[in-house]
């Protein structure tokens, strides 16, 4: 009879309670895994910088890939460069010549409450804002943490939506819509949709 075979069942509880508390501490510890992406640059490049696993490109193909594990963006430039919180869905697109050519994700692990949601969009419009990018779109506004924002997010049939772009380099297109999650089918909740590529709207 082993150690653990002589431990009464009480004490086999607690004692595998405690593994499964520090199981737990240790994963929360990792850090985050990301794609630590320069936009137009080889696909392999790519994969080697980031944390998170990636497929290859498919040679001759205009395709997109999704990393194994939830992931945020990283997009590397010196003055444009910002981050993303993490994202389930998160697919990276390549063209025939195997290079980075564009992004489309939602920065976030599930569907958020208004609040949530406003502070994750919040976030990312001041990092666009802090690193130059404009919005360049009168008629599509950036998001605010306003009571009319609030009503038209609440909106199902609006939402919001929002066009930044960085000089000649990036656009980013950004949409939020009320989200039925079963889960929480009380709750209001929200997904944010971020597309980032080359400019298609000259600055």
């Amino acid at each position: 009879m082993n150690w653990f075979e002589r431990m009464s069942w009480r004490r086999r509880g607690v004692w595998l309670a405690a593994i499964g508390v520090v199981a737990w501490a240790a994963i929360g510890a990792l850090p985050e895994k990301e794609i630590a992406l320069v936009m137009g640059e080889p696909w392999e490049d790519m994969r080697q910088r980031s944390s998170a696993k990636i497929g290859p490109a498919i040679a001759g193909h205009h395709w997109f890939s999704i990393p194994r594990s939830d992931a945020r963006l990283r997009l590397i430039d010196p003055q444009y460069g910002f981050v993303t919180p993490q994202a389930r869905f998160f697919t990276i697109n390549f063209n025939s010549d195997e290079r980075a050519t564009g992004v489309r994700m939602s920065p976030q692990v599930e569907p958020l409450l208004l609040d949530d949601t406003l502070k994750v969009i919040l976030d990312l419009q001041a990092q666009w804002h802090q690193g130059g990018w404009t919005v360049t779109r009168p008629d599509f506004p950036a998001i605010a943490d306003t009571p009319q924002w609030r009503a038209q997010l609440r909106n199902v049939r609006r939402g919001g939506t929002t066009y930044w772009q960085a000089g000649d380099q990036y656009q980013v297109m950004l949409v939020v819509h009320r989200f039925e999650d079963d889960r929480h089918p009380t709750q209001e909740r929200y997904l944010i949709t971020l597309g980032l590529g080359r400019p298609w709207v000259k600055p």
